[in-house]
């Protein structure tokens, strides 16, 4: 994951304290928005566009 270099990982404020089940989220890197597993910070993370990644989280967000 060499485009990932220099990617700054959050976990929501709204993960609690869960035993470590998160995912973690960088979108400080231009153009796209990296995703991992927070159990396992080494292993493979997902990659999406900032506008895919927005439409995302608007419909989790919104009532189904």
């Amino acid at each position: 994951m060499a485009e990932l270099t220099g990617a700054q990982w959050r976990k929501s404020i709204r993960s609690g304290d869960n035993g470590g089940n998160c995912v973690e989220v960088a979108d400080n890197l231009p153009g796209l928005v990296a995703v991992r597993d927070s159990k396992d910070p080494a292993g493979p993370g997902l990659t999406f566009s900032p506008a895919a990644w927005t439409s995302f989280v608007r419909s989790t967000k919104s009532p189904h």
